[in-house]
């Protein structure tokens, strides 16, 4: 798992082996064992990687897969891949256990579907949702009335 995210990493950033090795202060070699899973880095190894590359350590060490065939690249911190849904002929999809429990979402929920043309949908909470739209309209509302007094 550490290795081929090393790998991936190492690839999807367009570092080389030295350029890695020279930012977390270690000889290319001893990186090159890493990604042949000859040899493992220690933590301090592996919290520095996880900086370089910006995710977690959970994210170095851990293996994510689509469909059970595809390795995605981890997550960078903050940002998380749930896995793969399919859409059932009602239209209907079901959102990944974990994201549920990560999120505490529960059944009668309201959510705002948003999306760009470019990137795809996403789902937000309601409430929050409209207490972004309210704070936004009250905002508004104060810069109308500095312009008319």
């Amino acid at each position: 798992m550490l290795r081929e995210n090393l790998i991936m990493l190492r690839s999807v950033n367009g570092y080389s082996q030295e350029e890695i090795a020279e930012k977390i202060g270690i000889s290319r070699q001893a990186y090159a064992k890493w990604e042949s899973g000859a040899t493992i880095p220690d933590i301090e190894k592996c919290m520095k990687l996880a900086e370089v590359y910006g995710v977690t350590i959970d994210g170095l060490v851990k293996t994510e897969k689509v469909d059970g065939v595809r390795t995605l690249p981890p997550a960078p911190k903050g940002k998380n891949i749930w896995g793969s849904v399919t859409m059932n002929e009602r239209g209907q999809l079901v959102i990944p256990k974990a994201a549920r429990e990560h999120f505490a979402f529960g059944a009668g929920q309201r959510f705002i579907v948003v999306s760009d043309d470019n990137e795809g949908i996403a789902l937000v909470p309601a409430e929050m949702f409209e207490e972004k739209i309210k704070m936004l309209s009250d905002i508004a509302s104060d810069r109308t009335d500095d312009i008319i007094s």
